[in-house]
Parts: structure tokens; C-alpha cells; sequence
């Protein structure tokens, strides 16, 4: 993948983003996107060696679209200035973890793991396997090549107060 060629075309995305500007970009776009493609399918293959659980994943499905909804958002900018990929296995429903990773304007690339929103009832079993279980993530959270890749959790979605049957006082109430 053409790296420059992509933070060239999403920073002009970031200042022109309007339908105008992506109309005349169109085709650097798509040859974009192509090879962004083929970054995704790479790196399906590479995950599916050591995620042995991860079932055939469609590079194509994986890929997010670069048109934003702002049916609901006050921000009516119409596409986003990042290219991004979530590899699962969509037979499973949604109800497996999986990767996330995107690569923004500014060449950041953000990666993550784990389950996107999930359903009540399995969102109190994760719950209760951390709690019931917190050595697992302190093994986790302290190897020192986890704390070198990752900077800790994204926390836009944290809850004030623990949920329901928690208190403040369950070891990694925070992850919880």
C-alpha cells in the first residue's frame, strides 16, 4: 500500500471534506481503497495464524465504508477521514470478539480488539469472567510487550457508577 499516496488523499479529504472535492478525487480513491483491500486481506491471513477460532473473512465485508451516517450528528461532514477494517467471523452474529484497526489523516494507525457493543446478557458474562477471574486481565495488562503496544482502554463509553451487582471495590472495576 502507496502510504504517502493515502495521507496525501485523506489530509485533502480532512480540508475539502464535501462531495466536490471526493467527486474529482474519485478515482485516487478507489485505487485506494484497492490496495487497502489487499492491506486487509493480508492481514486476515496474518491473524488467522495465531487466532485459529477466526472463520473465512471477506476483506471486502470487513472494510468500513469512507461515507459518514449524519442522519443523527450534528457534524454534517460527509465522509470520514480514515480508512478502517473489522475482521470477525459474521457468521457467528456479531457475538465473537474481534479486531479493529484504522489509519487516519495523520498516519495514526489505532488498533483494538474485543466485542463492539455487545448484547446485554453477553456483556454480564464478560463481566462476570473478569471479575471472577481478575488475575487473567492482570497478566494480561502487565506483560510488558502488551504495555509497549497498547496505551490501556478507550474509555468514551466508561459508566459513572459499576453496573448492577459490582461495586467499586471489584478488582478492575474500570475494564468492568
Amino acid at each position: 500500500m502507496h502510504l504517502k499516496a493515502l495521507f496525501e488523499f485523506l489530509s485533502g479529504l480532512e480540508q475539502n471534506n464535501n462531495r466536490p472535492w471526493f467527486a474529482w478525487n474519485k478515482p485516487a480513491y478507489d485505487v485506494l481503497r484497492e490496495e487497502f483491500e489487499h492491506l486487509v486481506a493480508d492481514v486476515i491471513a496474518r491473524v488467522q495464524k495465531f487466532d485459529r477460532a477466526l472463520g473465512p473473512v471477506d476483506p471486502k465485508k470487513a472494510m468500513f465504508r469512507i461515507y459518514r451516517d449524519t442522519r443523527f450528528s450534528k457534524d454534517r461532514t460527509p465522509y470520514k477521514t480514515h480508512f478502517s477494517a473489522a475482521i470477525r467471523d459474521r457468521s457467528k452474529r456479531g457475538l465473537e470478539p474481534g479486531y479493529y484497526f484504522h489509519i487516519d489523516h495523520k498516519g495514526m494507525l489505532l488498533v483494538g480488539g474485543g466485542i463492539y457493543r455487545p448484547e446485554p446478557e453477553i456483556l454480564k458474562r464478560v463481566r462476570q469472567y473478569i471479575a471472577a477471574k481478575p488475575q487473567t486481565l492482570t497478566r494480561v495488562l502487565r506483560n510488558p510487550r502488551f504495555r509497549k503496544t497498547y496505551n490501556g482502554f478507550i474509555d468514551e463509553d466508561a459508566l459513572v457508577r459499576p453496573p448492577k451487582g459490582f461495586s467499586v471495590n471489584t478488582p478492575h472495576i474500570d475494564a468492568i
